[in-house]
C-alpha cells in the first residue's frame, strides 16, 4: 500500500512581518528568489509568494516587482507558483489582483471573506524600527479590515479562475468561511478537488487550538465530503504543533516566514528552508511521503507550469 503524499507549501515572505522583526525576512527580489528556490529544493512543492518594495521591505502589489523574481524561480525549480490575492489589508482589490492577472499562475490564494486582521499587538513586542512605515502599518490594522466581499470573491473566481485557468488555495480563517466556500460550490463557481487552507491564530480569525482544527475538519467533511483536500497554517509559535497535527489527521502543511519567524522556542529561523526541512523531518518520522510538485499538481488538478504567462 502506497504511503499518503503530503503537500508542503512554503510561504516565503508575506506582508505580516516587517524587516525589524527578523534579519532573515526576505525583502528584495534576489532574496525572495534565493529563499524560494532553497525551500523547493528542501521539499516544498508549492511556493506561496508576495512581493515587497526592494528599498524598505514594504508590501508591494506592483507586477513589475513580482516579475523580478517569478521567472527566475520558475526557471530554477518545478515547484507550483502560488501568488497571493490577499496582498495586504491596506491594498485595493485591483492592486491585489494585478500581479496574478499578468502572471496567470497555476494557483492563487483566495481569502474566503472580509475580516478584522489585527497585527497591531506586535507594537508591544518591538520598540525599535528600521523604517517608519512598519509601526504605521501595524497600527493601521487596528481600525481597518481585510475586505473580500461576495462580489470581490466572484470577481476573483471569474477573472483568475475562468479567465486564466488558475486554481485556488481557499484560505478559511473561521468556520463561516467554509460555508461561504460551499455557497460558491453550490453555485458551480468552484469545483473540486478543492484545496482548503485552514488558518489559525490570526487576531480576528479562529484561534490556534487543537479543538478548532478538529472542528474545522469536521465541518469541511460535512460540507465537501471527499471532494476536498485540506492544509493547515498557524501563526507564530503555533506553526509547527498545528501543522504536525494536521499531517497526522490526513492533511497537508504550510510553513514559511510569512506565518512564523521562528524555528523553535526562542530561535529565529534563518531561512524558509530551515522550516521546510524541520517539517519534512516530522513528516518522515510519521511515515509520510512528501509530495513532489508533479504529484501536487495531480492531487489538486492544476494546469501545469507550462501554461503560465511568465
Amino acid at each position: 500500500m502506497a504511503k499518503r503524499k503530503v503537500i508542503i507549501t512554503c510561504a516565503i515572505t508575506g506582508s505580516v512581518h516587517t524587516p525589524s522583526m527578523s534579519p532573515y525576512l526576505p525583502v528584495t527580489p534576489d532574496q525572495i528568489t534565493a529563499e524560494a528556490i532553497a525551500a523547493a529544493e528542501a521539499g516544498a512543492s508549492i511556493l506561496h509568494l508576495h512581493a515587497r518594495h526592494p528599498d524598505d521591505g514594504r508590501p508591494s502589489a506592483d507586477p513589475d516587482v513580482f516579475m523580478q523574481f517569478l521567472p527566475r524561480i520558475k526557471q530554477a525549480t518545478d515547484a507550483v507558483i502560488n501568488i497571493s490575492t490577499g496582498g495586504s489589508s491596506l491594498m485595493a482589490l485591483e492592486d491585489r489582483l494585478a500581479a496574478a492577472l499578468r502572471a496567470e499562475p497555476e494557483m492563487c490564494s483566495l481569502n474566503m471573506g472580509s475580516m478584522n486582521f489585527g497585527l497591531y499587538p506586535a507594537l508591544d513586542r518591538h520598540t525599535e524600527w528600521k523604517h517608519q512605515w512598519e509601526p504605521q502599518l501595524l497600527e493601521a490594522t487596528r481600525s481597518s479590515i481585510f475586505k473580500n466581499t461576495f462580489a470581490d470573491i466572484e470577481t476573483i473566481l471569474a477573472r483568475l479562475g475562468q479567465g486564466c485557468g488558475t486554481r485556488f488555495e481557499f484560505e478559511c480563517y473561521d468556520v463561516g468561511h467554509l460555508y461561504t466556500l460551499a455557497h460558491f460550490r453550490d453555485r458551480d463557481l468552484v469545483s473540486g478537488p478543492l484545496f482548503i487552507q485552514f488558518v489559525f491564530g490570526v487576531l480576528g480569525g479562529i484561534g490556534a487550538d487543537p479543538e478548532n482544527l478538529t472542528h474545522m475538519k469536521r465541518i469541511a467533511d460535512k460540507l465537501f465530503g471527499d471532494s476536498y483536500r485540506f492544509s493547515v497554517l498557524a501563526a507564530g509559535r503555533h506553526q509547527m504543533p498545528m501543522v504536525t497535527m494536521a499531517a497526522a489527521m490526513g492533511g497537508n502543511v504550510r510553513v514559511g516566514l510569512e506565518d512564523s519567524l521562528m524555528l523553535g522556542r526562542g530561535e529565529l529561523a534563518k531561512s524558509n528552508e530551515d522550516q521546510v526541512k524541520r517539517i519534512r523531518t516530522v513528516l518522515e518520522a510519521l511515515s509520510l511521503d512528501v509530495a513532489t510538485p508533479m504529484e501536487a499538481r495531480a492531487l489538486l488538478g492544476l494546469k501545469g507550469g507550462g501554461k503560465v504567462a511568465f
